[in-house]
């Protein structure tokens, strides 16, 4: 999967169900997995190891 260098989330979460890829809940749950890291307030870097499979897991 080709992911962005960096991915801005969006300033509130919209709690729709599936979450969107740019949720800053979906990330924070990654971050708490160990699939990403944050840069900045909202600003997170994937790390190598995040497959589709994971993002998809976290917008649940």
């Amino acid at each position: 999967m080709r992911m962005a260098s960096d991915v801005k989330t969006k300033k509130k979460c919209c709690k729709s169900s599936p979450r969107c890829k740019k949720c800053p809940v979906v990330w924070k749950r990654l971050e708490t997995e160990g699939l990403a890291e944050r840069e900045g307030k909202r600003l997170y870097r994937p790390l190598k190891g995040l497959k589709q499979k994971h993002l998809k897991h976290a917008r649940r």
